[in-house]
């Protein structure tokens, strides 16, 4: 028996709550997870897990075991990477990232990176939700706002800065704020999974705005707002990246220039631990250093389409 095999194993159908989820990520069967379980079992002599139809949990020692699991497969992975060719970034990194944003500013980017880091095979999750990283077997992820997580470790790489922007059909037959206060009276799209939901907040002279707006539609997918404004359906708040060339050209427009939405920080996150894959960081330091050169995302000056 490959004892630190059937830690791994161990581990992840804990973390997931699965067998048949871990069976999916090593591709194999759920009886042979099921299998490699029960012969760690056998080896220990004491059971680790309790089965039921719906869901497993953890007996008392098998809490224990998950723990000091955690460490010594920490320390293998540290130990390989500190030798040889493992010294160099490579093996999968799972990562995972919102729908448009991963589209419009990670997709763009990964030739370079994986031309930089030729070991290394990415394998990209996209979605709006707040996954866990733990129960998706995810390295890091990258996330827009504020992170409340505090069991995750988390490293600001760039800013998001919105606009208020409608289309000039829209303004045409509405007519168009002044003030955010104005938008009280319009037809507002809302992203659903923004923390503040239609609560939207705006800097102004005498300090943040907080305006409470309603409307006709919303989404918890940034494409839809996006086409939901080009339509010419309402007003958004919006990251400006999420339109990039469209502000040109497409009888788009922004207002209440004198009044910021407050912009969203940037962040990669990943589990704590004593110890990070190189192809963790060498992921982080790459985006990082790509944001910084980028004024849609740049935590340095203004995105010139906002000033």
């Amino acid at each position: 028996m490959d004892r630190i095999s059937c830690m791994k194993t161990f581990v992840r159908t804990v973390e997931t709550g699965s067998f048949s989820a871990v069976a999916k990520e090593l591709n194999t069967t759920q009886p042979t997870i099921s299998k490699q379980i029960a012969a760690l079992e056998e080896y220990l002599d004491v059971q680790l897990l309790v089965r039921s139809t719906r869901t497993l949990s953890l007996t008392d020692e098998g809490s224990r075991f998950y723990e000091h699991c955690q460490r010594v497969l920490e320390a293998v992975t540290e130990a390989e990477s500190s030798v040889g060719q493992r010294q160099k970034p490579g093996g999968v990194l799972r990562v995972g990232c919102p729908v448009a944003f991963g589209q419009l500013q990670v997709v763009p980017r990964l030739k370079a990176f994986l031309e930089r880091y030729p070991n290394i095979k990415l394998d990209l999750m996209m979605t709006d939700h707040f996954v866990d990283l733990i129960e998706e077997g995810l390295d890091l992820a990258i996330r827009i706002g504020k992170v409340e997580d505090t069991s995750l470790i988390t490293q600001r790489i760039g800013i998001t800065r919105r606009v208020t922007i409608g289309h000039q059909s829209y303004f045409e037959r509405t007519g168009e704020p002044q003030t955010p206060q104005d938008l009280v009276k319009h037809n507002c799209i809302v992203y659903t999974r923004l923390a503040t939901g239609n609560e939207w907040y705006f800097q102004g002279t005498q300090g943040v705005i907080q305006v409470t707006v309603n409307g006709n539609f919303q989404a918890n997918n940034s494409a839809a707002i996006r086409e939901a404004v080009l339509a010419g359906l309402g007003i958004a708040v919006s990251p400006v990246w999420l339109f990039g060339d469209a502000l040109h050209g497409s009888n788009l427009k922004i207002i209440l220039k004198d009044y910021q939405p407050v912009p969203l920080p940037i962040h990669a996150v990943y589990r704590r631990g004593r110890f990070v894959p190189a192809k963790v960081r060498c992921f982080i330091d790459f985006l990082a250093n790509e944001f910084r050169l980028d004024p849609w995302v740049s935590d340095y000056g203004q995105s010139p389409v906002v000033d």
